[in-house]
């Protein structure tokens, strides 16, 4: 079995789980997810499963987009709901839509981010949850992410209460922390904020309009269908730009053989696709460190003859 699962992820889950679960249900081992995501999160988690398995990490470095609520008033431990209250102020004025669409604007473009406590960014070799679990504080390192777009999902004119509530959606780069974000947005706005809850909308080009939730898939495998869920493994690279080759350069690409840069992708690193004539990827490939004017594969997907 060989292709991409556009799974949707259910709460109370991680993504190891969701993996651990597949392997069960589809009988093979190689099974591989495209980027953790808490367990509080719901939605598109893309599973690679067989040789697709291979292109995982482009997926994950592939775009993602968001419905995120934040809510104003309180602050937690671990930036989203789950979390213990750390700081507490009630919003004691009324907020007008247009300030909340300044920050979010503010937003967008290449920011910087230093990632929660509780996730799973290594320091020293050690996760960070890792550390905020033994109560142990360490310095986090800064990251630049970029935010393609975000907009705000309420169309009341103004907001009040003690605690105040509303949705936005975002597109980002890989890296972000929407958690951090919703925090970031209430500091802007002068309050303390937690990000309430969080669907994961699209990953590289798969959305929740392509995802099937476990008892789809369930019902799938009583019936011997699995593999009609399956998408080819080109649909996880598709937002890549593509180099279409011959049958006897494909040859070469399947023994990873080095090639000229063609003109119509000279100032592009990578990576780039290269597929056989029918559409089929062979492997990716990004510019030669050292040798001018060449490119060399960053990975074989297809080396059968």
């Amino acid at each position: 079995m060989e292709g991409i699962l556009p799974l949707f992820k259910p709460a109370g889950m991680t993504s190891h789980d969701c993996v651990f679960k597949l392997r069960k249900l589809l009988r093979t081992k190689k099974v591989g997810h495209t980027g953790t995501l808490d367990p509080d999160v719901t939605g598109v988690l893309p599973i690679c499963i067989g040789k697709a398995t291979k292109i995982a990490e482009y997926i994950t470095d592939a775009g993602k987009a968001y419905e995120g609520e934040v809510t104003l008033g309180f602050t937690t431990t671990t930036e989203d709901a789950s979390g213990e209250k750390v700081e507490e102020k009630q919003v004691d004025r009324v907020i007008k839509s247009d300030e909340i669409l300044r920050v979010l604007q503010s937003l967008e473009g290449e920011i910087e981010q230093t990632p929660p406590m509780y996730s799973a960014v290594k320091v020293n070799g050690k996760k960070l949850y890792e550390y905020a679990r033994q109560g142990i504080e360490v310095e986090r390192p800064t990251r630049k992410v970029t935010i393609y777009g975000i907009e705000l999902l309420d169309d009341r004119d103004s907001f009040e209460g003690q605690q105040v509530s509303f949705k936005f959606r975002v597109s980002c780069s890989k890296g972000t922390y929407i958690r951090t974000l919703a925090v970031t947005i209430g500091e802007k706005l002068g309050y303390p904020a937690h990000m309430s809850s969080l669907v994961r909308i699209q990953s590289a080009d798969f959305t929740i309009e392509d995802c099937y939730t476990f008892e789809q898939l369930e019902e799938l495998a009583e019936e011997s269908e699995l593999e009609t869920a399956l998408h080819p493994l080109e649909a996880g690279i598709s937002y890549l730009p593509k180099y279409r080759i011959n049958d006897k350069v494909a040859g070469k690409v399947k023994n990873g053989a080095l090639l000229t840069i063609p003109e119509d992708f000279k100032g592009i690193d990578g990576p780039i696709v290269v597929e056989t004539e029918d559409e089929k990827a062979l492997a990716i490939y990004r510019v030669h460190p050292t040798k001018i004017g060449m490119m060399k594969p960053d990975k074989v997907l297809r080396n059968e003859q």
